[in-house]
């Protein structure tokens, strides 16, 4: 597997935890994201001493969130979720752990970013004593509900304001305007590049799709984020109806091929 590709459990969305590590060996995948929600389904112990057990890199460990931001009295018991999640990651050597916002509700934008900073404080420590970097990820903006951060440009903004990481949702940005300045400006910042595919004209969300079967420029992109410095991986998140008709095996097999070959056209 080439060493800057990732496959997301995002990919095989609805799998448990034990049919993911199966898919991966039998697949020769080395290189994954992990879920939170998986490991918490299976048992935070047990599913991490399962990774642990499989030998397998872990590029990052997702699903942290959200946080509500317009109700305080709700942050406690999230935090004691992405502490559990940090366990898991120091356990499992995770190389970075990936936060979507969580809802504004009816805040404000600048509001909700101060809630924001006043409900990770805690835990952004606790993730620095630990050195796991923590990477907010941008969210597609029909996706109120996990976040409230719509753009690389915002995102980046907000993680230097927090001193944080960002998670880059090619998807979620490809349109941008000004993307290869952002990129350029913020490469410093990026963390993680998640990657799929969208077919313009696609009216529901997530429906993605293997890299290389829509409308997006990937290698592009691919080659901005590149030339901007950024040396980690490639993180293939897979969802939606598309990639549940072909079925979770032969999509992320075909997108691991495209994006390596995708990769290594560009001299990665």
């Amino acid at each position: 597997m080439h060493p800057r590709v990732s496959l997301s459990a995002i990919s095989t969305f609805s799998w448990e935890l034990d049919s993911d590590l199966a898919f991966y060996a039998d697949a020769a995948i080395t290189n994954v994201g992990i879920s939170a929600a998986k490991l918490e389904q299976f048992g935070w112990q047990d599913g991490t001493r399962r990774v642990v057990d499989a030998g397998l890199r872990v590029t990052n460990l997702i699903g942290l969130g959200p946080f509500h931001l317009a109700e305080p009295d709700r942050w406690d018991a999230q935090r004691e979720r992405v502490v559990s999640a940090l366990d898991a990651a120091t356990a499992v050597g995770a190389e970075c752990v990936v936060f979507t916002t969580g809802p504004a509700g009816p805040l404000p934008w600048e509001e909700a970013a101060d809630a924001l900073e006043a409900a990770l404080a805690p835990v952004l420590h606790e993730a620095r004593s630990r050195d796991v970097p923590f990477a907010i990820e941008h969210t597609n903006s029909l996706r109120v509900d996990i976040g409230f951060v719509h753009t690389l440009a915002d995102a980046i903004d907000l993680a230097r304001r927090l001193d944080a990481s960002v998670c880059m949702e090619v998807n979620a940005c490809w349109a941008e305007r000004g993307l290869a300045d952002t990129i350029t400006a913020g490469g410093d910042r990026l963390r993680l590049v998640q990657v799929s595919d969208y077919a313009v004209g696609t009216l529901s969300t997530p429906n993605r799709l293997v890299p290389g079967d829509g409308d997006i420029p990937l290698e592009r992109i691919l080659g901005q984020v590149l030339a901007a410095g950024y040396g980690g991986c490639f993180d293939l998140e897979l969802i939606g109806p598309r990639i549940e008709e072909e079925g979770y095996g032969p999509a992320c097999r075909r997108s691991v091929e495209r994006l390596t070959e995708m990769l290594e056209s560009l001299g990665a």
